[in-house]
């Protein structure tokens, strides 16, 4: 089965633009397809990322996971860590199992799945490859003074007006 449906556009490009940030991966290989851990009949394990320190004023970070290429008109959000403290440029495999594998505060937001955790990639059978993009943003504040409940969707809005600088890396993946 093929979903006959347009590619979506680089979800970035339609953001604010903000300074870069290098984001890296030991388990994504830019453009590439993602390893069966990361996918959700996998091993559904979050990747490893290392990022550079923010710019000067960065008091903290959020982490998603987003497909844009998800048959549904909001794409579809795997994952997102918000209050991830600024002395923090890296975070290991696995991570995203539950809010005790964070750093500090930080905390995940409820996925597009209904979990407050990484999901990892899931299309449907035989649809064309999605794209994942893992990214990082730079955020001014400790907090975003957001709830575990707060939807995926706003906290992304946010950081147009909240972000100082975003780093993405993107896999992909085909069932």
């Amino acid at each position: 089965m093929s979903l006959d449906r347009p590619v979506s556009p680089e979800p970035y490009d339609l953001m604010t633009s903000l300074p870069s940030l290098t984001l890296t991966s030991d388990d994504i290989d830019a453009g590439q397809p993602l390893k069966d851990d990361l996918i959700y009949e996998g091993g559904n394990t979050s990747p490893q990322l290392s990022w550079e320190p923010g710019p000067e004023g960065t008091k903290s970070y959020v982490v998603s996971c987003y497909d844009p290429d998800a048959p549904s008109p909001s794409g579809w959000w795997h994952w997102m860590v918000v209050d991830i403290p600024a002395d923090v440029t890296s975070l290991e495999a696995g991570a995203g199992a539950s809010d005790g594998s964070l750093p500090g505060n930080a905390f995940h937001l409820r996925n597009d799945f209904g979990a407050n955790k990484y999901d990892g990639s899931a299309p449907p059978a035989g649809d064309m490859p999605h794209r994942y993009y893992f990214a990082v943003h730079a955020v001014g504040e400790e907090t975003l003074g957001v709830e575990a409940g707060t939807p995926t969707t706003q906290v992304a809005c946010m950081m147009a007006f909240k972000g100082l600088a975003r780093g993405v890396v993107m896999g992909t993946y085909q069932a």
